[in-house]
């Protein structure tokens, strides 16, 4: 639907795999087209906001995966929708066997920032189908 854009490197260290940004907006609200090759998911994270804030994920295309700390992962397919509050830790990406692609925007708040935390790990992602 939109061009998948270069190597996501300024964010590389924290994914898994190889990534892809297109930024569609910067002003008002911020809204990447983010492509993740088979396998390639991204760090857990939070969006942190002293007000308002975190992010929404709409998918649009192939197949992924979206899970928050201490739940179980939601499978992401085409028209999803997610809506992430602000300070709650979840990571997201592709499926082992497609590519996956989605659009984040950031939810406008007060002193937003993301923080990274550890990778998915290994024996955890290689458990879902």
């Amino acid at each position: 639907m939109f061009e998948r854009g270069g190597a996501n490197t300024a964010y590389a260290q924290y994914f898994v795999g190889n990534s892809y940004l297109n930024m569609l907006s910067t002003e008002g609200v911020v809204i990447g087209n983010v492509t993740f090759e088979p396998g390639c998911r991204n760090n857990w994270h939070t969006h942190q906001a002293t007000r308002g804030g975190g992010q929404i994920l709409l998918c649009t295309a192939g197949r992924g995966w979206y899970q928050e700390w201490g739940k179980e992962a939601r499978e992401l397919n085409p028209g999803d929708v997610v809506h992430i509050p602000a300070g709650v830790k979840h990571w997201h990406g592709a499926a082992k066997d497609s590519w996956f692609v989605h659009l984040a925007v950031e939810v406008p708040g007060e002193n937003t920032r993301s923080d990274w935390h550890e990778p998915v790990s290994d024996e955890d992602y290689n458990k879902l189908p």
